[in-house]
């Protein structure tokens, strides 16, 4: 993920911080406080809890947090300097959302998500969908090393048409999610997969080779399910195409012309260009091409009866910024064609500024540390060390709400302990990725699960299960560990 390359330069270079050391009990009262509170706020708001009341949780949580460490002599100034640290380290992201919350708008009213969903329609069967899903996503993601980027741009086009197929927007989203983690964990252009053989040691492309052990088979085995569910998944898409197709082709201009502005897109991403320039120019193109292929619907947006210069300008400002829909014959489809823009961003944006000042208190006193240390001491054997990493990196991704800190605090605290042990780095770099990117996503308040979720327009429970790939990778991980299949000896690093 390649905009984030900032905040993985200062999580590396980032130091423990040294206070007099919490015992385990102390370390977890936040973590007790926080989920307990969060489960209560979820029984009692049910979808609505990210509408705002489990933001204001984890601010609860970190004032929890800072009490315990008032009580063990951590100043409020150092507390607040770590919030401040992993605060501005999500600068990047949340323009990154902004952006993308422009982005959704512009490609809206400009018909390139309707003329995604309308070819969408005609060439993915339902059958092969969600297995399609998964592999267009990889490539996507292997391309750009991002799965931000991915979800944001074909995932979101991929929503869309399954939803339109009838196919649950939580299988839809799973697959997408699948594929564009698969791919940012085997791209060299992730952050994440550079970050991780750094933390541990080792080098980039063993890395990747070694990684590919069991990303293969994890992979492999999601597509499966996939297309098992696919066959014996009741749709109602094929039944509707016909009336859906004629219903978008009615309401929107739609011609391949479109896909121009996507694969301008692309073309930025792949040769590397900032993900936030890439963005911008797709945002700025499609509201270009909206005022060319859709001049009726920017003047409607725009309040006037037809289109000229203030009607346009207000039409794609309003697509920019605010919510916005088009309105068809079908009520499915109402629904599908509407974006928040940047405004629909807000409440992501709330959540990860919320899930970084606990995630910088817990760093502050030190906790996030010791959690890891007592994991660390459990590991008498081979196994327990790859399983105590495992178990660190969910715990980080839970507590500390950030998938950088779920692989550099566990690389740091791991790194000599899988040396002594006579380990290649290779190991636990493959591990950090298996356990700490992936699974990022699956945690709501985290910030990939945050942002995936408010990019898709699906609750985090409803992908949950069916982002096979992210939550299996932790098993095939162990499952590799608990056979010794592929376990690097030190003395053997050359030969691989």
């Amino acid at each position: 993920m390649t905009q984030k390359t900032k905040k993985a330069k200062y999580r590396q270079d980032e130091q423990v911080v040294e206070n007099r050391e919490l015992n385990i009990w102390e370390a977890l009262i936040p973590v007790v406080a926080l989920v307990g509170m969060l489960a209560y706020n979820v029984y009692v708001f049910g979808d609505d809890a990210l509408s705002g009341s489990n933001q204001f949780i984890l601010l609860m949580g970190g004032a929890v947090a800072a009490t315990v460490g008032f009580f063990n002599k951590v100043s409020y100034k150092q507390m607040l300097a770590e919030v401040a640290e992993n605060v501005r380290s999500t600068t990047g992201a949340l323009l990154i959302l902004l952006m993308v919350g422009a982005l959704a708008g512009t490609w809206l009213v400009s018909g390139i998500i309707p003329a995604m969903v309308y070819y969408g329609l005609q060439i993915l069967n339902p059958t092969i969908f969600l297995a399609a899903c998964v592999i267009i996503c990889a490539i996507i993601s292997i391309a750009t090393g991002s799965s931000w980027t991915t979800a944001a741009t074909v995932g979101i086009a991929l929503v869309g048409i399954g939803e339109a197929l009838g196919i649950s927007l939580g299988m839809t989203a799973g697959a997408v999610l699948s594929g564009a983690y698969f791919g940012d964990k085997m791209s060299p252009l992730s952050d994440t997969t550079n970050l991780a053989p750094a933390m541990a040691g080792g080098e980039l492309f063993s890395h990747i080779r070694y990684m590919a052990w069991t990303t293969i088979p994890t992979i492999s085995i999601t597509l499966l399910v996939f297309i098992i569910i696919g066959f014996t998944n009741d749709t109602s898409g094929v039944a509707d195409t016909g009336t859906i197709l004629s219903t978008i082709n009615s309401s929107f201009n739609i011609n391949g012309w479109l896909f121009i502005v996507p694969v301008v897109v692309i073309l930025f991403i792949v040769r590397k260009a900032p993900p936030l320039l890439g963005l911008l120019i797709g945002t700025l193109l499609g509201g270009v091409f909206a005022l060319i292929f859709q001049p009726d619907i920017v003047a409607k947006i725009g309040g006037g009866p037809h289109l000229d210069f203030a009607t346009g300008y207000k039409g794609i400002l309003n697509a920019i910024t605010v919510d916005t829909a088009v309105e068809t014959s079908d009520p499915a489809l109402n629904e599908l064609f509407s974006s928040g823009g940047m405004a629909g961003m807000l409440g992501t944006i709330w959540l990860i500024v919320c899930a970084m000042v606990f995630g910088g208190i817990m760093d502050g006193i030190g906790a996030l540390q010791r959690i890891t240390k007592s994991l660390l001491n459990l590991a008498k054997t081979t196994f327990g060390l790859f399983a105590s990493t495992v178990g660190s990196c969910l715990a980080l991704n839970v507590t500390a709400s950030d998938q950088y800190l779920a692989l550099v605090v566990p690389g740091k605290m791991f790194s000599k302990a899988y040396e002594e042990r006579g380990l290649a780095p290779e190991n636990l770099s493959r591990t950090l990725e298996d356990s700490g990117t992936v699974t990022s996503v699956l945690v709501p308040w985290n910030t990939c699960g945050a942002y995936h979720s408010g990019v898709l327009g699906v609750a985090v429970g409803d992908y949950f299960f069916y982002a096979i790939f992210n939550w299996l990778s932790p098993f095939m991980t162990l499952f590799f560990a608990a056979f010794k299949i592929k376990i690097k000896q030190l003395v053997n690093a050359s030969k691989a």
